[in-house]
């Protein structure tokens, strides 16, 4: 089904300006936007992906990651091919870039009502809208998040937080949480390995904050290019200034897609990184992609007594009852079940 999109601009000589991603793209006649889904077909916008959904599994929502969010549930989560970043490092790049390298979009129809009801049958606890990028498939994630929070089920993006501030305030009544990448902090990081800008990415995060949206960031560390005590100390500061509270994930690199040429992160690295976030008043701050219980672990912030204990995307242990600890009844931040 193709279907109108929403959030763009008629130009003159029938182009559009699409307002959906801080792009802005301006597209011609018979065009796609740089996600590749949003196609200007004689001045009127299209998404060619509103029923299309390439990939669609339940995961624990430790995978998203989020583990401050409904720790220990299921998440039922969807993509469409197409993103508005060429990450030189990205791991979904085969539907991701699918678009772009394939000239094609797979999938199969699903409606939102037919995600919803999945959803709802697997007893899952909420929509994730993942593995690509949710933004480029906005008209979908947002009748489904609207349908799906009717129905008692939460929403959550998996972002690179380059969404527009007006459609991200329309969707917000309808979502609960993120997980937004903040990939770098430089201009030249983002222009080089993203194919994007960095300030819409910090402009995003604090409006998720203020939107009162559920929010932890991940970055995962890329040897000789974010991985330097400088560059994470920015990245943390600027998490802590946003939000002591806000979990941050660094996560270790594999080499993948464009970025073969470039080590597996150290396992030192990381820990260097979640000391970084600590140092810098950051109440939680974990390390992934490689085995190791301390920075797995959710440590209460006042006494710090495990009160949830991992192993991988699994729980081993919970200490939190209405989200204090059972230890020094102190809150825990989150939402918890």
């Amino acid at each position: 089904m193709v279907k109108e999109a929403s959030w763009y601009e008629k130009q003159a000589e029938k182009k559009v300006r699409c307002r959906l991603c801080a792009h802005n793209c301006l597209i011609s006649d018979k065009k796609t936007g740089i996600c590749g889904v949003r196609k200007n077909e004689g001045g009127v916008l299209l998404t060619l992906v509103y029923d299309k959904v390439i990939a669609e599994h339940i995961d624990p929502i430790e995978k998203k990651p989020l583990y401050h969010f409904l720790p220990g549930s299921r998440s039922y989560s969807i993509a469409t091919a197409g993103c508005n970043f060429t990450c030189l490092h990205c791991q979904n790049a085969e539907i991701s870039q699918m678009p772009r390298n394939q000239a094609a979009i797979a999938g199969r129809q699903r409606t939102p009502e037919a995600i919803v009801s999945a959803a709802l049958t697997s007893g899952c606890t909420s929509i994730s809208y993942t593995y690509t990028e949710p933004t480029i498939y906005y008209e979908l994630a947002y009748d489904t998040a609207k349908l799906a929070a009717e129905n008692g089920l939460k929403n959550i993006f998996v972002s690179n937080g380059y969404i527009n501030p007006e459609p991200l305030v329309k969707i917000s009544p309808y979502l609960h949480a993120a997980n937004i990448d903040l990939k770098g902090f430089s201009e030249n990081f983002y222009h080089r390995v993203c194919g994007a800008k960095l300030q819409p990415v910090l402009d995003s995060i604090k409006l998720y904050k203020k939107l009162g949206i559920w929010l932890e960031i991940t970055t995962l560390v890329i040897p000789g290019l974010n991985d330097s005590p400088d560059v994470l100390k920015s990245i943390a500061d600027f998490i802590a200034s946003a939000g002591a509270e806000i979990p941050w994930h660094v996560t270790a690199f594999h080499p993948t897609h464009l970025m073969r040429d470039k080590p597996q992160t150290p396992v030192q690295t990381l820990a260097l990184a979640r000391n970084i976030g600590l140092t810098a008043g950051l109440r939680y701050v974990y390390t992934g992609n490689i085995s190791n219980a301390e920075g797995e672990n959710t440590y209460c912030p006042a006494c710090r007594t495990a009160v949830i204990e991992r192993c991988g995307f699994s729980i081993t242990d919970y200490n939190l009852k209405n989200g204090q600890c059972l230890q020094c009844h102190a809150n825990c931040d989150g939402v918890f079940l």
